[in-house]
């Protein structure tokens, strides 16, 4: 029976790595691109620049991140584990382009996710419930997009699971090898994204039910702790150093000031939770889950449930600004899934008609399945595709050094396309943007305003693209007045 179980794991695992195939190849211009970009974009500098892993940089050199002149174009976000993952696979293989490598590092993250997700609620409910919340990660289709983007939040969640499997089976075994294996996934975790601190409960829940009142004289906890986030807060202290580098995050917690308002409420469990990630018919389940009995899980999925939420309401505008924040509480969303539907398959039939049951679970999933998909499929289409096609063009015939101004609203995806250091914005007057070292302006589908740029500087290239979409390269560096701009 073991062996089916694995078997079944075998082809969940298989079926989610060829689904994140999905536009595997297509540009990185879909959904929440600027962001992915700004992430490929400092992989692409360790690849170009060598391997600082201390000084990240991009491409971006406006006020736009931090609010302050970066001329170095820092980039000091999470620690760049994802990165040293994306550029050195591609420097060791290259086999795939530095876009899909990134692809493949989150389409990994992914698979580690699924397996120790499958370990721990088989661990503490059932094979069954295992292979359910499993399948459920692994085939939502909000959970596949994001499965696949370049970002390092699903790499968060692969060490973070991973760290609350080792630790629960330190709780169980005292082996100090996996208590080490916990601390360096959690450790990890935080260096991956600061946001893992919010799902520390299920830690503190497996110590606590280990030690009980005990638990503050237990001095390898304390070591625990202290180790774990010694490496954050060395990076963070370190961080401090560059402030042009770290971008403006105060916003997220309430700069709207939406928390506990209808529109939040609105937005994350209608929009968000009930419609895009479980497609109406996967919240019966989840619910079922969460008010069923406690087992032998005890309150474990609960504190992953309970660390979601707080998670949610304090980072609140930044949960309902952005929708990839919320890949952090798919887990728990899996947990009480695998658990309300074993429930429902295994239940007496006395209770229940067994051949009914199993129609309207098949009839829920599918529902389910095709109503989330109907919502996220618009996630992998090419948003803007000139600035895609315009800025190849302009990487082919732009100087290799050149510095550019690539305005698209403070996007960085076009500027990540054009392939040079620059902006992404006119953050400041054309003639101090020069003395910064701008040489170039490149613009996809100019306005008539941005067309009548060519009365005051120089046309280097004008054109259209095989698509149809029209381009104009100005030349900054020679103003048809010269001294005047």
């Amino acid at each position: 029976m073991k062996k089916n179980y694995l078997l079944l794991l075998a082809i969940i695992l298989i079926g989610a790595f060829l689904v994140r195939l999905y536009h595997f190849n297509k540009p990185v211009a879909d959904w929440h691109s600027w962001r992915q970009v700004d992430t490929s974009s400092v992989s692409r500098n360790f690849v170009t620049g060598g391997f600082d892993i201390l000084h990240p940089r991009f491409d971006d050199l406006s006020m736009g991140v931090s609010l302050l002149d970066n001329p170095n174009g820092y980039r000091f976000v999470e620690f760049p584990f994802y990165n040293i993952a994306q550029a050195g696979l591609y420097k060791v293989f290259g086999v795939f382009t530095l876009e899909e490598w990134g692809r493949l590092v989150t389409i990994f993250s992914q698979l580690v996710s699924i397996v120790f997700l499958y370990l721990l609620v088989s661990k503490y409910t059932s094979k069954m419930a295992g292979l359910i919340s499993a399948a459920f990660f692994a085939f939502i289709p909000f959970n596949i997009y994001y499965g696949r983007t370049i970002l390092p939040d699903s790499s968060m969640v692969a060490a973070l699971l991973a760290g609350v499997y080792f630790f629960s089976y330190w709780c169980d075994t005292n082996k100090s090898k996996y208590l080490i294996l916990s601390l360096i996934f959690i450790a990890a975790s935080f260096l991956l994204k600061p946001y893992a601190l919010f799902f520390m409960l299920p830690v503190a829940y497996l110590a606590f039910n280990k030690f009980g009142k005990t638990i503050l004289k237990k001095k390898e906890l304390w070591l625990f702790a202290i180790f774990s986030l010694i490496p954050f807060i060395l990076w963070r202290w370190w961080m401090g150093h560059y402030p042009q580098g770290i971008p403006q995050s105060n916003w997220l917690f309430n700069g709207t000031k939406i928390r506990f308002k209808g529109a939040f409420f609105q937005w994350i469990f209608a929009d968000r939770l009930g419609s895009l990630i479980l497609g109406y018919y996967g919240l019966p389940f989840v619910t079922l889950g969460i008010i069923l009995k406690l087992k032998k899980e005890g309150l474990l999925y609960v504190s992953f449930l309970v660390s979601s939420l707080v998670y949610i309401f304090v980072l609140a505008t930044g949960n309902v600004q952005h929708d990839y924040y919320q890949i952090l509480v798919i887990p728990a969303l899996s947990m009480f899934f695998g658990k309300g539907m074993e429930f429902i398959l295994t239940a007496s039939k006395e209770v229940v008609n067994r051949i009914v049951v199993y129609i309207v679970c098949v009839a829920s999933v599918l529902l389910m399945l095709s109503l989330s998909w109907f919502l996220v499929r618009s996630y992998y289409d090419i948003e803007h595709n000139e600035v895609y096609q315009v800025g190849i063009i302009a990487d082919k015939i732009l100087p290799k050094d050149a510095k550019v101004v690539a305005p698209f609203g403070g996007d960085t995806t076009f500027l990540y396309y054009v392939n040079r250091k620059g902006w992404p914005v006119v953050d400041r007057p054309f003639k101090d943007l020069v003395k910064a070292g701008a040489s170039y302006m490149v613009f996809a589908n100019p306005t008539k305003d941005e067309e009548h740029l060519d009365t005051l500087y120089t046309v280097f290239a004008k054109g259209t693209t095989g698509e149809g979409d029209s381009y104009v390269i100005f030349n900054l560096t020679k103003p048809l007045t010269p001294g005047k701009y």
